[in-house]
């Protein structure tokens, strides 16, 4: 059975802290099954970054350091100690080092990590983000692997010598061995969804012919291994079922989780109700003010609220959407806990405008759950695309694809059905085709804000339309079609680099200085 994206790994979350969910949480991921890997207490550190990808001119800026350093040192990525990681790391005497390298890739957010541990151990590790806070490890100690962070797995090398197969399947008959290159010694990794007893786990550590065996735990929010058949899988089919059992879509999101993750309805819209609450409380954190010493833009969430008092503007709804979508924007500048949906760069418009939405209809917290699942299966089809990678696709897929989501999810919240919201998520993408991205100053700050912003009104105006009866014309599948398209054909330099669009502008590049100067 072919494994689908999840709504709350791929799509609706992390829940997290920093500027950028492929930079920070992504990072934070990868530095945290990588300790794993190395299995032993880690003394040294080097990170390296191809000079060509996307990420050697501003991992620092978008969080790629704080969030690796947090993995690293064992810190959750919610954790307020994960802004001061350098101290920590100093503190407790591990040195992290930086480097600007030149290596075979074949994803512009490639990083290689050599860790070293107090035995003397040496591990290398080639990984990669994919957007949204996905990612995968692909290699360690330059065999070939898949590790992802939703599974338990057991990795560990052999020497090639007869009878060595024998003896590992006998301590697990019931699970597939996947193992790596042929080659002396032989790697081999194994999965599961549930922890691997040490009552197994203890006779593989007493084979002679093994050796650097390491447990790695799952780093994602939904552990894979129960997925369900699905009753529906293409785009049309889903239709179809849709007219077949007049489910709308917040409930056909929800079912689809159920078959991904092989959770009840019951846990998924409980964990779905924590997302709405850390959701309103990033909200009302922006709302109160923040502050962050280096960011473009500090407090201005509190504006609409002035305007709309003296009577320069009179449009509730859309005026609560931009206050609501920038208050989030900024509790994620500062540093606060923020939902990434689908990413941390695009984190304003599915919450922002989902809060205004509601409070305009008196909507229960239950239609707000509901509207998010109807979001989520919209971003799950997304990530059987293009996905959330910016660096692959410029914003079209951040601030495009959670314009979709939204539109949607007002649907569900407007009394739409199935169609109609699937109809608004494509009307929405269709306007946010071709978006580039291109931070002023290496900050997920400028123009991301204002993207976010137009990105949740054009999610509104899109669900209004569908609601109403207007034709979307292109159908969904075909419009994420077309975003993948269009991201292949997007120069690089338009791509979350810095170095094309807005951030090459005189007054750009003064402000990058600036901010230079004042670190």
């Amino acid at each position: 059975m072919k494994k689908l994206p999840g709504i709350f790994n791929d799509v609706i979350g992390p829940v997290m802290r920093g500027p950028s969910s492929s930079h920070t949480a992504a990072s934070w991921r990868i530095a945290m099954t990588s300790v794993s890997i190395l299995n032993d207490r880690l003394v040294k550190a080097l990170i390296e970054f191809d000079r060509d990808g996307a990420w050697a001119p501003n991992y620092r800026e978008q969080g790629t350091a704080m969030g690796m350093d947090g993995g690293l040192l064992g810190i959750d990525i919610t954790d307020e100690r994960i802004k001061d990681t350098e101290n920590i790391a100093r503190t407790r005497g591990i040195s992290i080092d930086y480097q600007i390298s030149s290596y075979p890739t074949d994803h512009s957010n490639t990083v290689r990590l050599t860790l070293w541990g107090a035995s003397g151990k040496k591990t290398e590790i080639t990984a990669v983000s994919l957007g949204g806070g996905s990612f995968e490890i692909r290699r360690i100690n330059g065999f070939p692997v898949s590790v992802k962070g939703e599974w338990y797995e057991l990795i560990f090398f052999s020497k090639s010598e007869p009878g060595i197969l024998d003896k590992i399947k006998n301590s697990y008959p019931s699970i597939d061995l996947i193992a790596g290159q042929e080659k002396d010694p032989v790697m081999f990794q194994l999965k599961q969804g549930e922890p691997f007893p040490e009552e197994l786990v203890f006779p593989l550590k007493n084979i002679p012919e093994v050796f650097d065996l390491a447990v790695i735990h799952p780093v994602m929010p939904v552990i894979a291994g129960k997925q369900t058949e699905m009753p529906f899988s293409t785009f049309q089919s889903l239709l179809e079922y849709a007219d077949k059992t007049g489910q709308d879509l917040g409930e056909l999101g929800l079912l689809y989780e159920k078959c991904t993750s092989g959770l009840s309805g019951e846990e998924l819209f409980w964990k779905m109700d924590e997302i709405v609450q850390v959701i309103e409380k990033s909200i009302d954190t922006g709302l109160n003010g923040t502050y962050y010493h280096d960011r473009i833009l500090q407090q201005q969430s509190h504006l609409l609220a002035k305007a709309e008092k003296d009577g320069k503007i009179k449009d509730a709804v859309v005026n609560r959407m931009i206050a609501y979508v920038t208050a989030l924007m900024e509790s994620k500048s500062s540093l606060n806990v923020i939902v990434a949906a689908p990413t941390a760069g695009s984190c304003g418009t599915v919450g922002g405008s989902l809060r205004a939405v509601a409070e305009n209809l008196g909507s229960s917290r239950q239609d707000i759950v509901e509207a998010l699942f109807a979001a989520g299966i919209v971003g799950a089809y997304f990530a059987q695309g293009p996905g959330f990678s910016a660096e692959e696709h410029g914003c079209q897929v951040e601030c495009g694809a959670a314009s979709g989501m939204a539109a949607a999810a007002m649907v569900q919240l407007m009394g739409g059905d199935a169609r109609q919201a699937l109809g608004a998520a494509s009307m929405a993408i269709q306007n946010m085709i071709g978006l580039v991205c291109d931070p002023v100053a290496d900050r997920v700050e400028v123009p991301c804000l204002g993207k976010n912003v137009s990105a949740a009104v054009n999610a509104y105006a899109s669900a209004i339309m569908a609601i109403s009866g207007f034709d979307a014309v292109i159908p969904l599948d075909q419009v994420i079609e077309t975003v993948s398209r269009v991201g292949q054909s997007m120069h690089p330099c338009l791509k979350c680099t810095g170095r094309g669009g807005l951030a090459i502008t005189e007054a750009a590049l003064n402000l990058k200085i600036k901010l230079r100067e004042n670190d």
